[in-house]
């Protein structure tokens, strides 16, 4: 019997990286999978993947970074399978830029994805979810916790993430839904895959905590599998093992 028999999950960008690793696992579990994404054709193909393990996902496309899709994907999971339990807040954008680099396009997509997509979905999703005793976790990252030079926008959407999560487990702690959030260090995806530093980078004030390493290593020597991350998601946040926490946000960190 799996953890999550019978619940049902909705997972933002579930057509890669942290989202399908989720996806996956969850789906061996026992969940039924409701996936968003704005990538159709990844979607399909995660789905193809959870049905050819034996479980089921439904999926939705469209743009996190508004909030009628967000509406629209609460409801047609909802619809489609019934109820909702798990609501996981995966998709995000990273990249990295000098702060005079930084335009208001580039500022606006960066808050529009990592934090009013998670906004969004919350506000559809906690209905439903107060409904079925259910949770949120929403993946911030430990830049979020720290800080990190050259990612200011990134550090700051992250940051976000963790204190929405804070505000939103105090407005409803009376009722029976928990809210937590999870914050992982470097995840071996496509997106961290493709990630380039920006010119004429001070790699002494890159961070305090990856400065001692030399640019001439990977960018992030420790990189986790996306699956590590899916794995703290479950045994920190969405699992009923996790029913006392409510307002954390663990750091999962592949650094030293």
């Amino acid at each position: 019997m799996g953890r999550f028999d019978g619940k049902v999950a909705l997972l933002t960008g579930a057509a890669s990286g942290i989202g399908r690793a989720t996806a996956l696992r969850l789906a061996a579990d026992g969940a039924n999978i409701a996936g968003f994404d704005r990538d159709g054709e990844g979607l399909a193909s995660v789905g193809d993947e959870v049905s050819a393990a034996g479980g089921t996902m439904t999926t939705t496309v469209g743009d996190v970074s508004v909030r009628e899709s967000c509406v629209a994907a609460v409801e047609e999971a909802v619809e489609a399978h019934g109820r909702l339990d798990v609501l996981a807040n995966i998709a995000g954008v990273c990249w990295s830029e000098h702060i005079a680099d930084t335009t208001e396009e580039s500022w606006n997509r960066m808050m529009g994805i990592n934090v009013s997509g998670v906004f969004w979905c919350c506000q559809a999703a906690i209905p439903h979810l107060i409904a079925t005793n259910g949770n949120i976790v929403n993946i911030a990252s430990n830049a979020g916790l720290m800080g990190q030079a050259y990612t200011v926008a990134y550090s700051t959407t992250k940051g976000a993430v963790v204190n929405m999560t804070r505000a939103l487990a105090m407005e409803f702690m009376k009722e029976p839904i928990r809210i937590n959030a999870v914050a992982p260090g470097s995840v071996d995806t496509s997106m961290t895959r493709n990630y380039t530093l920006p010119d004429n980078l001070d790699e002494h004030v890159f961070s305090g905590k990856y400065a001692h390493w030399p640019m001439s290593l990977p960018l992030w020597p420790r990189t986790r599998p996306a699956g590590s991350t899916e794995r703290s998601f479950r045994w920190t946040a969405a699992s009923p093992q996790a029913e006392e926490g409510h307002g954390v946000a663990p750091e999962v960190s592949s650094g030293p």
